[in-house]
């Protein structure tokens, strides 16, 4: 598919994701989700890609929302259609086995917010700005923030959010724990980039090994978490990738990881 909304760039292991209609503040329209979810099937299916990073172009937004302009004609059944829609893409990047990091440049408002939560950590520039603003316009939000929110930063912080729309700047959402790292708006994308760069040294296996255990222990108890851990432990031991970290490690050089989850 060639892309209107997006630009996917692939170098060295990492994907990098622009979201990709300035003019409009990177809003999400049924053209851009459709391109998002065939780009997430290219990364899922391309076994080189060990991390992801999503931003968005132009120095004001990663992504204001979704389109009001499409929102604003729906019938009560589209809607339920539209956000069925939005919480399938973005739970489709959830659900990526690789490492995601959001290098949020500017506004992340209603779906861009949501965009964000799922991914696996957000580096901010102090320019950005994270809000669930939907209550403004007497709905609520659709695309998972009502979920993901409160298990992120704890159910009475969401609700202050979600009830009074209010923005956060980039500081404030640091503080509750939306936001890892906040960077000068011309050093966020080269943190993000150094990062994902480490992060694609590490073997594919062990990667999305520990993303899948993390996830899926968030919604176990204790017990069946740590049933988890244990499984995935004695798969990412029968990996070529731990047999040549821990051979590397006797040997006392660095390794080099070339298994993907196939091997």
């Amino acid at each position: 598919m060639a892309y209107t909304s997006i630009e996917l760039v692939c170098s060295d292991g990492v994907a990098t994701l622009t979201f990709n209609r300035p003019k409009a503040l990177n809003a999400l329209n049924a053209i851009l989700l459709e391109e998002f979810a065939d780009a997430l099937e290219s990364i899922k299916n391309d076994e080189t890609v060990r991390v992801l990073i999503l931003t968005g172009a132009g120095e004001k937004a990663f992504v204001a929302g979704a389109d009001i302009t499409e929102i604003a004609t729906l019938t009560p059944l589209g809607a339920k259609k539209f956000a069925q829609c939005g919480q399938e893409v973005i739970s489709k990047l959830q659900g990526l086995a690789i490492p995601v990091i959001a290098a949020v440049n500017g506004y992340a408002l209603g779906g861009g917010c949501e965009m964000a939560l799922a991914c696996d950590f957000i580096y901010a520039s102090d320019k950005a700005v994270f809000g669930l603003p939907e209550i403004s316009l007497g709905v609520i939000p659709g695309f998972g923030g009502t979920q993901r929110l409160p298990r992120l930063i704890g159910a009475n912080r969401a609700k202050e959010m979600i009830f009074t729309g209010k923005h956060l700047t980039a500081a404030e959402a640091k503080e509750i724990g939306l936001v890892n790292k906040i960077f000068a708006p011309a050093e966020l994308m080269p943190a993000a980039t150094e990062t994902a760069k480490l992060i694609a040294t590490k073997g594919k296996a062990s990667l999305c090994a520990a993303k899948q255990t993390v996830n899926q222990g968030l919604n176990a108890d204790l017990a069946t978490g740590l049933a988890i851990e244990r499984d995935a432990f004695a798969l990412c031991l029968a990996s070529p990738d731990a047999k040549e970290g821990t051979g590397a490690f006797l040997e006392k050089r660095k390794p080099v990881f070339t298994g993907g989850l196939n091997s």
